[in-house]
């Protein structure tokens, strides 16, 4: 019985120990974020939305404004878009809005909703008055959010181009669900475990590019938003509401007179009913007139490697009549 009574005890210390070590680490993880944020400021300008800021960063200039919206989970949009930015700028102007829960836009209450997330952005353009009309440049799952912006708001959108995007069809399509965060991941930022695995193992936060793609300045300032915003409720209610956000358009098409270009990768792995990303662009675009589907070897993030061949390419498709 001795034996027990001091394995027990030997147990609980050792729990102990653990605990106050997570305490320890998480409020240390707290204190390096505040001294983070004041280190590195908003890149962009800060707006009100709704009483809650905002962040619009904008580039170039230029008679067409190239509106880029992140994909899910994209923890700092502006740095991450960064190459592709540079590129696009030297021609047009080039505008990122990073909602809620991105970058160094606030965290909201609101649902994150397709309604909401679109009109949120619209307001962040109005009050930094930049005005449309625009070509929106989705990435990944921005796809459905352009599909419906297109739609409710076509004299405002001059021509979709996308990045591997998500269309509202795509699920149905393939079969396949829709894209998940487990909610369980809401805790990873604030317990500094984010932090932690950064330390261990940065390259699974940050892009997968060659050497000097990316400045050592913007690769910290990555670091440290992944480590604020990882996974936030923002995030998580995101990719809750994506199944509701694809049912709202599933039956929308992108206007038959509206340029469409769409940047996708090639996917070695073939599905016995033949159907590939490019089957589906193809099916999506059926009614549009001005169309075209480039292909390329690369990540789904294909700005982190193709900047430079995709803002050739959409220069030459915006410089034709749209």
């Amino acid at each position: 019985m001795k034996k027990k009574s001091r394995f027990w005890k030997v147990l609980r210390r050792i729990a102990l120990v653990m605990i106050g070590i997570c305490l320890i680490w998480a409020i240390t993880n707290q204190i390096m974020t505040a001294i983070e944020k004041k280190k590195y400021l908003p890149t962009g300008q800060l707006v009100k939305v709704q009483g809650k800021d905002i962040h619009v960063y904008t580039k170039g200039k230029g008679k067409n404004t190239i509106l880029l919206l992140s994909g899910l989970g994209t923890a700092a949009p502006v740095l991450d878009f960064e190459p592709l930015i540079d590129e696009l700028s030297k021609n047009n102007r080039v505008v990122v809005v990073e909602p809620f829960g991105y970058g160094w836009s606030d965290i909201t209450n609101k649902d994150r909703t397709v309604e909401n997330i679109i009109s949120e952005v619209r307001s962040a353009l109005r009050k930094s008055n930049i005005k449309g009309p625009y070509i929106l440049m989705p990435h990944s799952v921005s796809g459905i959010y352009s599909m419906y912006y297109a739609n409710k708001y076509p004299d405002e959108v001059k021509a979709i181009i996308g990045i591997d995007p998500l269309f509202p069809k795509a699920m149905g399509y393939f079969r396949e669900p829709a894209p998940t965060v487990p909610t369980y991941m809401t805790l990873l930022a604030p317990t500094g475990v984010v932090r932690l695995t950064l330390l261990a193992n940065p390259e699974g936060y940050l892009p997968v590019a060659e050497e000097e793609t990316y400045t050592n300045e913007n690769l910290k300032m990555m670091k440290a938003i992944s480590s604020w915003k990882i996974a936030n409720k923002n995030v998580i209610g995101e990719a809750k509401e994506i199944n509701q956000s694809a049912s709202k358009t599933i039956k929308m098409s992108f206007p038959s007179k509206m340029p469409v270009m769409i940047f996708t990768r090639k996917i070695d792995k073939e599905r016995q009913d033949g159907k590939t990303n490019i089957t589906f662009y193809e099916n999506q675009l059926s009614n549009v007139k001005s169309k075209k589907i480039v292909v390329f070897q690369a990540h789904h993030y294909l700005h982190w490697t193709r900047y430079k061949e995709m803002s050739k390419y959409v220069n030459d498709f915006i410089n034709t009549p749209l």
